[in-house]
């Protein structure tokens, strides 16, 4: 077990957490947000504040790597690393779309065994950025950027219940209508629920090269023209 830092920006909330031997012992959000650019260094600063007067040595910084908002992980990102360097310790990814999977599974509002889970995080329009994991978070479909229609997991829903949630889920549904289709609202990827997924990739060693990480966009960031200011 390990002291980790848990930073989370991937959506409009923002969250900070440390655990120590698998339990959440610091937690913070900002749920008003977007606020990253405000808010991450305050709550960074008060969760290594906490560590460092309970005497707790940091072994490692945990970021939610993606998808999900472009700026909103590159402040994340950015973050985790200026703490690695400054604290020279090592940094962990944890994929955004499982980080949501975490409070279903813990909570057991997943209980069929042969159910899928599909976390959504809003992609604007009709798309989003889905996967579809077992209740072992084991893939049954990559992450992909997802235009929804009836159809689009209509093969899945065939043979499986699946359950939808993230902010993503909202949107979709009116157009997912089928008997094994289930909805659970109020689903973010939250700081304090990455623990059991930081603890797994520090078990594994599956360290991050602080020099070289970048998160996982999923698709290229497009700018779009200024407006004319007359």
């Amino acid at each position: 077990m390990s002291c980790i830092l848990n930073i989370e920006t991937s959506t409009e909330v923002c969250s900070v957490a440390l655990s120590n031997d698998g339990e959440c012992i610091f937690n913070v959000e900002d749920h008003e947000g977007p606020n990253h650019a405000v808010k991450l260094g305050t709550f960074v600063d008060e969760a290594l504040s906490f560590a460092d007067s309970h005497a707790l040595p940091l072994d490692a910084v945990a970021v939610s790597c993606g998808p999900g908002s472009y700026t909103g992980l590159r402040i994340g990102v950015s973050m985790a690393k200026g703490v690695c360097y400054a604290r020279n310790t090592k940094l962990l990814a944890v994929p955004t779309l499982q980080l949501l999977c975490v409070p279903l599974l813990l909570g057991e509002k997943i209980t069929t065994d042969d159910a899928l889970l599909c976390p959504m995080l809003d992609a604007r329009r009709m798309e989003v950025y889905a996967a579809l994991y077992n209740r072992a978070l084991k893939e049954a479909r990559p992450v992909e950027a997802d235009i929804v229609e009836a159809d689009t997991y209509k093969a899945f829903l065939d043979q499986h219940p699946v359950y939808f949630f993230g902010n993503g889920a909202n949107k979709c549904k009116a157009e997912i209508v089928h008997p094994n289709a289930h909805f659970i609202d109020n689903v973010e990827p939250l700081a304090k629920n990455m623990t059991p997924l930081a603890e797994k990739a520090m078990a594994e060693q599956r360290f991050e090269d602080v020099a070289y990480f970048v998160p996982f966009y999923l698709k290229d960031f497009v700018a779009k023209a200024a407006k004319p200011l007359l």
